[in-house]
Protein backbone atom coordinates (compact mmCIF):
# COMPACT_ATOMS: atom_id res chain seq x y z
CA UNK A 1 0.00 0.00 0.00
CA UNK A 2 0.78 3.67 -1.25
CA UNK A 3 0.85 6.98 0.90
CA UNK A 4 -2.95 7.77 2.50
CA UNK A 5 -5.57 8.46 0.64
CA UNK A 6 -8.44 10.50 1.65
CA UNK A 7 -10.85 8.72 -1.22
CA UNK A 8 -10.67 5.01 -2.78
CA UNK A 9 -11.83 4.60 -6.48
CA UNK A 10 -12.37 1.15 -7.97
CA UNK A 11 -13.44 0.39 -11.41
CA UNK A 12 -12.42 1.61 -14.71
CA UNK A 13 -8.82 3.09 -15.76
CA UNK A 14 -7.62 2.74 -19.17
CA UNK A 15 -6.16 4.99 -21.90
CA UNK A 16 -8.31 7.15 -24.06
CA UNK A 17 -7.60 8.10 -27.53
CA UNK A 18 -9.84 11.03 -27.88
CA UNK A 19 -10.59 13.05 -31.09
CA UNK A 20 -11.99 16.64 -31.53
CA UNK A 21 -13.54 17.42 -35.03
CA UNK A 22 -13.09 20.67 -36.79
CA UNK A 23 -16.18 20.74 -38.23
CA UNK A 24 -19.22 18.69 -37.15
CA UNK A 25 -19.60 14.81 -36.58
CA UNK A 26 -18.99 11.86 -39.01
CA UNK A 27 -21.18 11.76 -41.89
CA UNK A 28 -21.04 8.20 -44.21
CA UNK A 29 -18.47 8.70 -46.50
CA UNK A 30 -17.49 12.35 -46.02
CA UNK A 31 -14.23 13.61 -45.39
CA UNK A 32 -13.21 15.04 -41.55
CA UNK A 33 -10.72 17.21 -39.99
CA UNK A 34 -9.33 16.15 -36.88
CA UNK A 35 -8.40 19.25 -34.65
CA UNK A 36 -7.19 18.16 -32.02
CA UNK A 37 -6.47 14.32 -30.93
CA UNK A 38 -4.93 12.84 -27.44
CA UNK A 39 -3.52 9.90 -25.45
CA UNK A 40 -4.60 10.25 -21.72
CA UNK A 41 -6.64 8.76 -19.07
CA UNK A 42 -9.79 7.80 -18.93
CA UNK A 43 -12.53 5.47 -17.99
CA UNK A 44 -15.17 6.25 -15.09
CA UNK A 45 -12.44 5.97 -12.34
CA UNK A 46 -9.51 7.23 -14.11
CA UNK A 47 -11.22 10.42 -15.17
CA UNK A 48 -13.07 10.32 -11.74
CA UNK A 49 -9.49 9.98 -10.17
CA UNK A 50 -7.49 13.18 -12.24
CA UNK A 51 -10.35 15.36 -11.21
CA UNK A 52 -10.57 14.75 -7.04
CA UNK A 53 -6.87 14.81 -7.47
CA UNK A 54 -7.48 18.80 -9.07
CA UNK A 55 -10.19 19.70 -6.24
CA UNK A 56 -7.05 18.94 -3.65
CA UNK A 57 -8.32 15.39 -2.75
CA UNK A 58 -5.95 12.46 -1.78
CA UNK A 59 -6.84 9.22 -4.50
CA UNK A 60 -5.89 5.82 -4.29
CA UNK A 61 -6.95 3.82 -7.06
CA UNK A 62 -7.16 0.68 -8.65
CA UNK A 63 -9.57 -1.39 -10.80
CA UNK A 64 -8.75 -2.47 -14.86
CA UNK A 65 -5.29 -4.19 -15.26
CA UNK A 66 -3.06 -2.05 -17.01
CA UNK A 67 -1.43 -3.24 -19.93
CA UNK A 68 2.05 -2.03 -21.92
CA UNK A 69 0.80 0.46 -24.20
CA UNK A 70 -1.19 2.36 -21.49
CA UNK A 71 1.00 2.05 -18.64
CA UNK A 72 4.09 4.43 -19.40
CA UNK A 73 1.36 7.27 -20.45
CA UNK A 74 -0.44 6.52 -17.05
CA UNK A 75 2.74 6.45 -14.78
CA UNK A 76 4.10 9.70 -16.29
CA UNK A 77 0.58 11.50 -16.66
CA UNK A 78 -0.18 10.49 -12.41
CA UNK A 79 3.82 11.19 -11.53
CA UNK A 80 3.30 14.50 -10.87
CA UNK A 81 -0.45 14.13 -8.73
CA UNK A 82 -1.95 12.88 -5.31
CA UNK A 83 -2.81 9.93 -6.87
CA UNK A 84 -1.76 6.27 -5.30
CA UNK A 85 -1.45 3.48 -7.87
CA UNK A 86 0.43 1.08 -6.17
CA UNK A 87 -2.98 -1.44 -6.05
CA UNK A 88 -2.85 -1.43 -9.47
CA UNK A 89 -2.11 -4.59 -11.44
CA UNK A 90 1.03 -3.57 -14.53
CA UNK A 91 0.99 -6.74 -16.94
CA UNK A 92 3.33 -7.59 -19.69
CA UNK A 93 1.46 -9.59 -21.72
CA UNK A 94 -0.81 -7.38 -23.95
CA UNK A 95 -1.42 -4.12 -24.32
CA UNK A 96 -4.15 -3.16 -22.37
CA UNK A 97 -7.63 -1.86 -22.50
CA UNK A 98 -7.97 1.60 -24.47
CA UNK A 99 -11.02 3.38 -26.19
CA UNK A 100 -11.77 5.62 -28.95
CA UNK A 101 -13.81 8.80 -28.77
CA UNK A 102 -14.52 10.70 -31.68
CA UNK A 103 -16.30 14.46 -30.45
CA UNK A 104 -18.02 17.08 -31.79
CA UNK A 105 -19.45 19.53 -29.16
CA UNK A 106 -22.51 17.93 -27.61
CA UNK A 107 -22.36 14.70 -29.93
CA UNK A 108 -19.77 12.25 -29.37
CA UNK A 109 -19.20 8.46 -29.88
CA UNK A 110 -16.77 6.02 -28.38
CA UNK A 111 -15.84 3.13 -29.71
CA UNK A 112 -14.17 0.17 -27.79
CA UNK A 113 -13.58 -3.88 -27.46
CA UNK A 114 -15.42 -4.12 -24.07
CA UNK A 115 -17.87 -6.45 -25.55
CA UNK A 116 -15.48 -8.87 -26.10
CA UNK A 117 -13.27 -8.64 -22.89
CA UNK A 118 -16.09 -8.99 -20.76
CA UNK A 119 -17.21 -12.14 -22.81
CA UNK A 120 -14.10 -13.79 -22.68
CA UNK A 121 -15.22 -14.94 -19.39
CA UNK A 122 -11.69 -13.92 -17.78
CA UNK A 123 -11.08 -11.45 -15.05
CA UNK A 124 -9.00 -8.25 -16.13
CA UNK A 125 -9.08 -5.93 -13.20
CA UNK A 126 -7.90 -6.32 -9.69
CA UNK A 127 -9.50 -7.65 -6.54
CA UNK A 128 -9.84 -5.17 -4.09
CA UNK A 129 -7.79 -5.20 -1.16
CA UNK A 130 -8.96 -4.40 2.72
CA UNK A 131 -5.74 -2.81 3.34
CA UNK A 132 -6.10 -0.34 0.61
CA UNK A 133 -9.40 1.14 1.58
CA UNK A 134 -10.22 0.78 5.69
CA UNK A 135 -8.32 4.18 6.24
CA UNK A 136 -9.46 5.79 3.43
CA UNK A 137 -12.81 8.50 3.97
CA UNK A 138 -15.06 8.05 1.23
CA UNK A 139 -15.22 5.93 -1.77
CA UNK A 140 -16.51 5.37 -5.45
CA UNK A 141 -17.43 2.13 -6.77
CA UNK A 142 -17.68 1.37 -10.61
CA UNK A 143 -20.70 -1.35 -10.95
CA UNK A 144 -19.23 -3.30 -13.77
CA UNK A 145 -16.90 -5.73 -12.02
CA UNK A 146 -19.08 -8.12 -10.63
CA UNK A 147 -17.87 -9.87 -7.43
CA UNK A 148 -15.41 -7.26 -7.36
CA UNK A 149 -17.55 -4.41 -7.30
CA UNK A 150 -19.72 -5.91 -4.84
CA UNK A 151 -16.61 -6.74 -2.68
CA UNK A 152 -15.27 -3.47 -2.39
CA UNK A 153 -18.87 -2.30 -1.34
CA UNK A 154 -18.48 -4.72 1.17
CA UNK A 155 -15.87 -3.80 2.92
CA UNK A 156 -16.62 -0.28 2.47
CA UNK A 157 -19.49 -1.37 4.61
CA UNK A 158 -18.03 -2.82 7.15
CA UNK A 159 -15.08 -0.11 7.79
CA UNK A 160 -18.80 2.57 7.70
CA UNK A 161 -16.73 4.19 4.81
CA UNK A 162 -19.74 6.01 2.66
CA UNK A 163 -19.18 5.67 -1.64
CA UNK A 164 -20.94 6.96 -4.81
CA UNK A 165 -21.71 4.66 -7.23
CA UNK A 166 -22.89 4.51 -10.95
CA UNK A 167 -25.98 2.93 -13.03
CA UNK A 168 -26.45 0.76 -10.59
CA UNK A 169 -30.20 -0.69 -10.64
CA UNK A 170 -32.94 -0.14 -7.56
CA UNK A 171 -33.08 -4.01 -6.98
CA UNK A 172 -28.92 -4.05 -6.95
CA UNK A 173 -26.66 -4.49 -3.68
CA UNK A 174 -24.49 -1.57 -4.99
CA UNK A 175 -27.61 1.05 -4.67
CA UNK A 176 -28.85 -0.15 -1.55
CA UNK A 177 -25.43 -0.06 0.25
CA UNK A 178 -24.86 3.12 -1.36
CA UNK A 179 -23.84 6.43 0.62
CA UNK A 180 -24.59 8.01 -2.98
CA UNK A 181 -26.10 6.55 -6.65
CA UNK A 182 -25.64 8.56 -9.67
CA UNK A 183 -28.01 7.22 -11.95
CA UNK A 184 -27.50 8.89 -15.94
CA UNK A 185 -30.18 9.08 -18.95
CA UNK A 186 -28.62 6.42 -20.68
CA UNK A 187 -29.09 3.67 -17.87
CA UNK A 188 -32.98 4.57 -17.26
CA UNK A 189 -33.33 4.47 -20.91
CA UNK A 190 -31.85 1.11 -20.68
CA UNK A 191 -33.49 -0.41 -17.36
CA UNK A 192 -36.60 1.43 -17.39
CA UNK A 193 -37.66 2.07 -20.60
CA UNK A 194 -41.31 3.53 -20.65
CA UNK A 195 -41.51 5.14 -17.18
CA UNK A 196 -40.69 8.46 -16.76
CA UNK A 197 -38.41 10.21 -13.88
CA UNK A 198 -39.87 10.10 -11.35
CA UNK A 199 -41.88 6.60 -11.40
CA UNK A 200 -38.00 5.57 -11.41
CA UNK A 201 -37.17 7.51 -8.63
CA UNK A 202 -40.10 6.25 -6.36
CA UNK A 203 -38.39 2.86 -6.88
CA UNK A 204 -35.17 3.92 -6.14
CA UNK A 205 -36.22 5.89 -2.82
CA UNK A 206 -38.23 2.75 -1.47
CA UNK A 207 -34.92 0.60 -1.43
CA UNK A 208 -32.04 2.12 0.13
CA UNK A 209 -31.33 5.14 2.90
CA UNK A 210 -28.90 6.76 0.49
CA UNK A 211 -29.35 9.98 -2.27
CA UNK A 212 -30.64 8.97 -5.39
CA UNK A 213 -29.91 11.43 -7.98
CA UNK A 214 -31.04 11.27 -11.61
CA UNK A 215 -29.56 13.17 -14.29
CA UNK A 216 -30.79 13.83 -17.68
CA UNK A 217 -28.33 15.60 -19.93
CA UNK A 218 -29.45 19.36 -20.17
CA UNK A 219 -32.76 18.42 -18.41
CA UNK A 220 -33.43 18.98 -14.50
CA UNK A 221 -31.71 16.75 -12.29
CA UNK A 222 -33.73 14.72 -9.90
CA UNK A 223 -32.62 13.47 -6.15
CA UNK A 224 -34.46 11.85 -3.36
CA UNK A 225 -34.42 9.83 0.10
CA UNK A 226 -36.54 7.09 0.99
CA UNK A 227 -39.58 8.71 2.50
CA UNK A 228 -38.86 12.10 1.21
CA UNK A 229 -40.22 14.43 -0.94
CA UNK A 230 -38.32 14.58 -4.77
CA UNK A 231 -36.41 17.50 -5.60
CA UNK A 232 -35.39 19.11 -8.88
CA UNK A 233 -32.45 20.61 -10.32
CA UNK A 234 -31.36 22.55 -13.01
CA UNK A 235 -28.02 21.65 -14.37
CA UNK A 236 -25.51 24.71 -14.82
CA UNK A 237 -25.79 26.66 -18.50
CA UNK A 238 -21.90 26.62 -20.17
CA UNK A 239 -20.45 26.84 -23.66
CA UNK A 240 -20.42 22.81 -24.23
CA UNK A 241 -16.71 22.06 -26.07
CA UNK A 242 -16.83 18.33 -24.97
CA UNK A 243 -19.35 16.37 -22.82
CA UNK A 244 -16.10 13.13 -22.36
CA UNK A 245 -16.45 12.72 -18.71
CA UNK A 246 -18.72 14.72 -17.24
CA UNK A 247 -20.56 12.03 -15.78
CA UNK A 248 -17.07 10.85 -14.23
CA UNK A 249 -16.64 14.05 -13.31
CA UNK A 250 -20.29 14.77 -11.48
CA UNK A 251 -19.24 11.21 -9.85
CA UNK A 252 -16.40 13.01 -8.45
CA UNK A 253 -18.38 15.99 -7.18
CA UNK A 254 -20.66 13.85 -5.45
CA UNK A 255 -17.09 12.15 -3.72
CA UNK A 256 -15.87 15.47 -2.41
CA UNK A 257 -19.43 16.63 -1.21
CA UNK A 258 -19.12 13.45 0.98
CA UNK A 259 -15.94 14.14 2.01
CA UNK A 260 -16.84 17.32 3.15
CA UNK A 261 -20.06 16.76 4.45
CA UNK A 262 -22.49 18.56 2.16
CA UNK A 263 -25.98 18.16 2.48
CA UNK A 264 -27.95 16.67 -0.34
CA UNK A 265 -28.59 20.08 -2.04
CA UNK A 266 -25.10 21.11 -1.87
CA UNK A 267 -23.37 18.12 -3.43
CA UNK A 268 -26.27 18.17 -6.04
CA UNK A 269 -25.16 21.56 -7.07
CA UNK A 270 -21.49 21.14 -6.72
CA UNK A 271 -21.53 18.13 -8.50
CA UNK A 272 -23.63 19.36 -11.48
CA UNK A 273 -21.01 22.33 -11.35
CA UNK A 274 -17.59 20.39 -11.68
CA UNK A 275 -19.70 18.73 -14.38
CA UNK A 276 -20.63 21.83 -16.19
CA UNK A 277 -16.80 23.14 -16.03
CA UNK A 278 -15.84 20.00 -17.10
CA UNK A 279 -17.79 19.94 -20.64
CA UNK A 280 -16.49 23.54 -21.55
CA UNK A 281 -13.17 22.44 -21.94
CA UNK A 282 -11.15 19.67 -23.71
CA UNK A 283 -9.08 17.91 -23.02
CA UNK A 284 -10.68 17.03 -20.01
CA UNK A 285 -7.79 15.45 -18.30
CA UNK A 286 -5.26 18.21 -19.23
CA UNK A 287 -7.53 21.30 -18.07
CA UNK A 288 -9.65 19.33 -14.92
CA UNK A 289 -11.69 21.53 -12.58
CA UNK A 290 -10.50 23.72 -10.15
CA UNK A 291 -12.03 24.09 -6.62
CA UNK A 292 -12.31 27.79 -7.26
CA UNK A 293 -13.71 27.78 -10.81
CA UNK A 294 -16.57 24.94 -9.84
CA UNK A 295 -17.14 28.00 -6.97
CA UNK A 296 -16.84 30.43 -9.34
CA UNK A 297 -19.37 28.38 -11.53
CA UNK A 298 -22.13 28.06 -8.45
CA UNK A 299 -21.86 31.99 -7.34
CA UNK A 300 -22.61 33.11 -11.31
CA UNK A 301 -25.88 31.39 -11.07
CA UNK A 302 -27.04 31.63 -7.80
Amino acid sequence: MGKQAEAYLFGQILGTHSFLLKDGFLQPDEYSEIKEQYFLPGGETGTAGTVLDSLGVSVRMDGTWIGTEVAPMLRDFYADKNVDLSPVNFIDDDPGVMDYVVIAGLVRSPMGRFQTLFSTGKRWWSIPKEEDIKDCKAAAIDPFFGDESLLAADICSRYGIPYVTIDSPHDSVLHRKAAVNVVSKECTSQHYAGMDAEEIMKLMQAETDGLTIITQGGGDMLYARKGGEIHRMKPFKVEVRSTLGAGDTYKAGCVYGLLKGMSDEELVRFASACSGVAISRFPLPKFPPRLEEVQKLIDSQK
